[in-house]
């Protein structure tokens, strides 16, 4: 492969995780009567990831020395005139870059689940799933046009509905999955909105076709509305990124997607489905570029976000939900990014985030399986002499998510803070504070959440308020766990302590802690600053931003070392040491600022009261809407004018004509004798002359 690429090659790509899921989910399920077992099933799911591993290693080698761009079609599903609807690859850095990203988190979540999902009675089903989302996220960054982009967009919505629900038997599981397939909903009927004005106006769906007319694009305006036409469509378009990347405010399926096991977590949350928005815009770069006020608009959610949803992981007690909310804002970080035409670094962040926050995502399942199911942190305490590479992993995960010099997440958060600071655009002013704010909110409920797990007094055996029903401190849903008769959130038994996990949940743990600590130093250079992305990404002259940064680096170690004298760098050390001194140094503070500012944890603890806005505006709205359509249409018009409306008439005719039927002769004769006398009149009209 080292000089051409070919089609053959990169088929197996996406078709080798959808051969092991198929083999997983249909030969070891019931549904072909379990054929194989588990070990046929995760052995078959992981060799279809491994060669896709190895596939897009070698695609992406391939690329960097110098082999030709792949842009073909695969297979032309029809044509209709002139539109061409067809599968295709295109195969550049960014798409061998992705495809590297999701195959590898995928392969980790993979061999960790053999470990967490052990005791599970859904454990091929589990794997065809996770093979299945893999696949489908392939298809999705390896398209060369919408139609192919579209259908990977909805497969790895669909798939997350399953994995998020995989215990279906938990009405808080199903509540969670169909929450995010509604939400979802609403962000693809913008995507496909804007799908669908790029093809009226370029009368094309291919990505190099469109992209070749957008200055054409750029000078239309949508019929009978006059908006600049690219601008409603990059909009359009971002509103799917919204919902598939969780922005403000579609973002609230997300932390309620913890329901599903945490191999997910790590696999659809941190690293694939979510970063799916920050691709799709990347890859759209020379239409964004073209629309300073889609640019505009996406700065200011990407702020709102960063920000924000960082606040609410602060008062999170579910050791899941605080790495969740954590990507939300470093959503909006990456979002942010886009917003100031810096699509490289928002690529970048997207990279290392992957790993460090798989890493976190896959440290925490291995904190609840040596807690025995108990995610509250409230409960734990001293876990690092009980597990000592979870420990270490899960410090180095912290460290890279908070922008320690010389770790992956300081080279890609440090230089979306600095594209901000030099970015003209519109919203850049209130981005700048957010992005600035969120390295002390990031540092603080990171450690608040290492130290409270790790450190202090061990409480897994002490009798605790909170460990059934409602507590102040607790979000409803969290709590609501242990209402349910669920063997995954059972706890410790008295006398039980914790131990380290097996080696199939630990290996992947240092795997993904080596490109978490690395992969910033040694990426940095060739992905911003080099010509990784030339000719891939479009950046438009008037945007400064990446000009500035490519004046400003002079090496990953002399940035390491000036970082050690930035803003960030200080607001990430006071947030680290803020948390130590709440929760291992003086504990009363936390509860001082509960009972001091108890409407501040109040709008916190219900999320800005987005759910209940949605529940009853949204939901309300269409509930609304739904039973005056069953009342009015269904009940009144259907029902009760057409179908026993005509039934009354029927009747009613019916009863009329029936007394006709006397039974005389006579009677019939008489009429008989009217009716030929009504004809002959009408007929033949004497009286007329």
């Amino acid at each position: 492969m080292a000089g051409q690429l070919s089609s053959s090659m990169l088929l197996a790509v996406p078709l080798a995780p959808l051969a092991g899921s198929a083999i997983a989910g249909l030969l070891g399920t019931k549904f072909f009567g379990n054929v194989v077992g588990r070990k046929v099933s995760h052995t078959a799911t992981i060799l279809g990831v491994l060669v896709a591993l190895i596939i897009s290693v070698q695609t992406l080698m391939a690329v960097l020395d110098g082999a030709p761009v792949f842009n073909e079609d695969i297979y032309t599903w029809m044509m209709v005139g002139d539109l061409k609807l067809a599968v295709g690859f295109q195969i550049d850095t960014l798409s061998a870059m992705m495809m590297c990203v999701v195959t590898s988190v995928s392969l980790m979540v993979h061999i960790y689940t053999i470990g967490y999902m052990a005791e599970d009675e859904g454990y091929n089903r589990f794997f065809s799933y996770i093979s299945l989302f893999t696949f489908s996220m392939l298809m999705l960054v390896m398209s060369n046009n919408f139609l192919q982009l579209f259908f990977g967009w909805e497969a790895v919505g669909l798939v997350s509905y399953l994995l998020i629900g995989f215990w279906y038997t938990r009405p808080t599981a199903i509540f969670a999955n169909m929450k995010a397939f509604l939400v979802n909903r609403v962000g693809d009927f913008g995507f496909i909105l804007g799908i669908g004005l790029l093809l009226a106006a370029s009368g094309s769906m291919q990505y190099t076709e469109v992209f070749a007319k957008a200055d054409a694009l750029s000078q239309m305006t949508v019929p009978g509305i006059g908006w600049p036409l690219l601008t409603a469509a990059c909009i359009c378009l971002f509103i799917g990124a919204m919902g598939k990347s969780a922005q403000f405010p579609l973002h609230v399926w997300l932390p309620d997607s913890m329901e599903g096991p945490t191999p997910i977590s790590a696999l659809i949350h941190a690293a694939t489905m979510v970063t799916a928005g920050i691709f799709m815009v990347s890859r759209m770069s020379p239409l964004f570029e073209l629309s300073d006020g889609a640019l505009s608009f996406i700065i200011v959610i990407g702020s709102i976000t960063a920000l924000f949803m960082g606040f609410l992981g602060i008062i999170q007690n579910d050791i899941k939900r605080v790495v969740a909310y954590s990507t939300l804002s470093q959503l909006g970080y990456m979002t942010v990014a886009l917003g100031v035409s810096a699509y490289s670094v928002a690529v970048f962040h997207l990279m290392t985030h992957a790993f460090f926050k798989a890493l976190l995502f896959l440290g925490a399942g291995s904190v609840i399986i040596g807690m025995h199911h108990d995610q509250d942190m409230r409960n734990m305490g001293g876990l690092r002499k009980y597990m000592p590479i979870t420990w270490i992993t899960s410090l180095l995960g912290s460290l890279a998510l908070i922008g320690t010099p010389l770790f992956s997440g300081f080279y890609s958060k440090d230089s979306i803070i600095e594209a901000v600071h030099a970015s003209n655009l519109p919203g850049a002013g209130f981005a700048n504070f957010a992005v600035l704010a969120g390295v002390f909110v990031t540092a603080f409920y990171s450690f608040r959440m290492y130290f409270l797990v790790f450190h202090g007094e061990s409480r897994w055996n002490k009798p605790q308020p909170h460990s059934h029903g409602h507590d102040s401190d607790a979000h409803n849903e969290e709590d609501a766990h242990d209402a349910h008769d669920d063997h995954h959130h059972h706890g410790l038994q008295p006398g039980d302590k914790p131990h380290e996990s097996p080696w199939v949940v630990t290996l992947p743990l240092v795997l993904l802690a080596i490109p978490s600590v690395i992969i910033g130093y040694l990426a940095i250079g060739p992905m911003l600053h080099g010509d990784f992305f030339k000719g891939v990404i479009t950046v438009n002259p008037s945007h400064p931003a990446m000009a500035e940064l490519n004046e400003m680096f002079h090496g990953p170690m002399a940035m390491a070392i000036h970082g050690l004298q930035t803003a960030p760098f200080w607001l990430a050390l006071a947030g680290v040491v803020a948390a130590y001194y709440c929760y291992m140094v003086n504990p009363r503070v936390p509860a001082w600022f509960y009972a001091k500012f108890t409407f501040l944890h109040t709008l916190l603890d219900n999320k800005y009261y987005m759910d209940k806005f949605n529940q009853a505006v949204f939901a309300g709205g269409a509930r609304a809407i739904g039973g005056g359509l069953w009342k009015v249409g269904d009940r009144g018009l259907i029902d009760g004018l057409l179908v026993n409306g005509s039934a009354r008439l029927v009747g009613w005719f019916s009863t009329v004509v029936r007394h006709l039927q006397t039974g005389y002769i006579y009677h019939y004769a008489f009429l008989m004798i009217v009716g030929v006398l009504a004809s002959l009149m009408y007929f033949f009209p004497f009286w007329r002359g």
